[in-house]
């Protein structure tokens, strides 16, 4: 058991639809499911970020709105500080700054953007990180500090989120050189935590550690629909390390909910996000943990 294993639970949802007429009533709906956060990602093609915060911002009063992640080489520090610092204020202090350093290269080639290698990306990720900490401090942001996020997968990008972000999230995937994704197995993940906590050193009770979840399955049949889904997006994972990988959750809501206290227990994983597909099966394993005694005080 870790020793921050009794942090309060929070979920967030990344909007990955289309920003349409509809966007407001569908953050609107993920906070009155109980949503902490409302999420949206920095992707070419998909809607910009901070308009569609902006929009969800005022469609809210309670929920959290954030970044999942911007892309640290399609921004200005100057012009990202203004644009935190007005999402901040118009919020009246809600904001979540996630960062990285991107990971699909079509996109940086579409921009005219050298890709490079990883190492040279974090390079990058870094220097923006030293810029951009002055600029919000002397900002006209509600939040001293801005939370801020980063994540990933590799030695050093969560050695950086370990020692620098308010909250630390795991992706749970490895990515190959043009940003194709795979899980890894629950004991790849579990050690992928543990490096992380180390980097923390005396900071790990105070850092808010992140789960991204990319299966989410109701079901009776836990083991059966597990394989099916296993098949389809894990084939390199046997269904047990599929099942232990903390981006997966599948079963009963009951289940699902014990699944989620344990991985609190051992892990520290408190703050869980999925994808909005998922919102709505989020909502009830939720439901379930609000009926027992694990430490989910809605607010």
């Amino acid at each position: 058991m870790v020793s921050d294993a009794s942090r309060p639970f929070r979920f967030g949802v990344v909007m990955i639809g289309d920003v349409t007429a509809s966007w407001a009533d569908r953050c609107r709906r993920a906070e009155t499911l109980g949503f902490d956060t409302v999420l949206v990602a920095d992707h070419l093609g998909r809607p910009g970020p901070f308009a569609a915060l902006g929009a969800a911002a005022v469609a809210t009063e309670r929920a959290r709105v954030g970044t999942f992640v911007l892309n640290a080489a399609f921004h200005d520090p100057l012009l990202l500080a203004r644009e935190v610092a007005t999402l901040d204020a118009l919020s009246g202090g809600r904001v979540e700054l996630g960062l990285g350093a991107g990971y699909v290269r079509s996109e940086f080639d579409a921009l005219g953007l050298r890709y490079g290698t990883a190492g040279e990306r974090l390079d990058g990720l870094e220097e923006f990180l030293d810029r951009l900490a002055p600029l919000l401090a002397d900002s006209t942001a509600v939040q001293r500090p801005i939370p801020l996020f980063l994540g990933g997968n590799g030695n050093r990008m969560l050695r950086l989120a370990a020692r620098r972000a308010q909250i630390v999230g795991f992706s749970g995937t490895t990515t190959d050189r043009d940003g194709r994704l795979s899980l890894i197995g629950g004991s790849d993940y579990a050690d992928r935590v543990r490096h992380a906590r180390a980097e923390a050193g005396d900071r790990a009770e105070e850092i808010e550690w992140n789960a991204l979840l990319q299966v989410v399955e109701i079901t009776d049949d836990r083991e059966g629909r597990a394989e099916e889904v296993r098949r389809e997006r894990a084939p390199h994972l046997t269904l047990d390390e599929f099942l232990a990988a903390p981006t997966v959750l599948v079963g009963s809501a009951e289940e699902m909910a014990t699944e989620l206290d344990t991985r609190r227990r051992d892990l520290g994983l408190s703050y869980i996000t999925v994808l909005e597909p998922a919102m709505e099966s989020m909502a009830q394993v939720r439901s379930a943990l609000v009926s027992t005694q694990w430490g989910y005080h809605p607010t």
